[in-house]
């Protein structure tokens, strides 16, 4: 009996510790998705100011010289 706690307790551990990582992992994800978020906004707007506005050909059209 004894042995089947201290298992599971060390089992617990396991997954507390494991539990822990993942948080980090994903709030760094999230810092790492606002700033892309940002970054491709403030692309955006450059390209809108040099005039990438205009109407582009969808993208699955062929160039003019196929």
């Amino acid at each position: 009996m004894q042995s089947e706690i201290k298992e599971m307790q060390e089992r617990i551990a396991f997954l507390q510790r494991h539990i822990e990582q993942q948080d980090r992992a994903f709030l760094e994800l999230s810092k790492e998705i606002t700033a892309l978020s940002q970054r491709l906004a403030r692309m955006e707007g450059k390209v809108n100011q040099l005039g990438g506005d205009e109407e582009a050909p969808p993208a699955d059209s062929k160039p003019p010289h196929w």
